[in-house]
């Protein structure tokens, strides 16, 4: 192991209990921090953006203390990049390792792309059925118009 990759390791596993949100696209790292609400959060927040990644070239990374993700939480980040890891951390150790997956539903994440929707117009929460994952399909509740998740605009 190379000592920068060591160095880098050793800055990543001194959490002790918490998330490691990792193999964020270094493009998308303030959105997720948005999607999360993290920058109103009093924790122990590490933020690093634009580290190497065999995947991605490059990446960003994200460090929660004491705090851990409902799965819709983590479900949300799925709008703004596919391949995001978390690992769950506890005692130091990773206990559990999850891949961020589009849910079912989005509610309050992303805003329709129809002017004319209500969702526009009033002051409501939006709501989307996902109805094709794997070509990331979103359909909005109210005027059942469809969009492409690399399209949306979140919230």
């Amino acid at each position: 192991m190379a000592m920068s990759e060591k160095k880098q390791a050793l800055q990543v596993a001194a959490l002790e209990n918490g998330t490691v949100i990792d193999h964020i696209p270094s493009d998308k790292l303030f959105t997720v921090v948005s999607l999360l609400r993290l920058q109103n959060s009093d924790l122990n927040i590490t933020i690093g953006n634009n580290l190497p990644s065999k995947k991605l070239g490059k990446k960003g990374i994200i460090k929660v203390a004491d705090r851990y993700f409902t799965d819709e939480e983590i479900n949300q980040l799925s709008v703004v990049a596919s391949n995001i890891r978390l690992n769950i951390i506890q005692d130091y150790e990773v206990v559990e390792k999850k891949e961020v997956q589009l849910p079912d539903e989005l509610m309050g994440i992303v805003r329709c792309n129809n002017p004319k929707c209500i969702t526009n117009n009033e002051p409501m929460k939006t709501h989307f059925h996902v109805v094709d994952k794997e070509n990331g399909i979103l359909k909005c509740h109210y005027c059942e118009k469809e969009q492409n998740k690399d399209s949306i605009k979140t919230i």
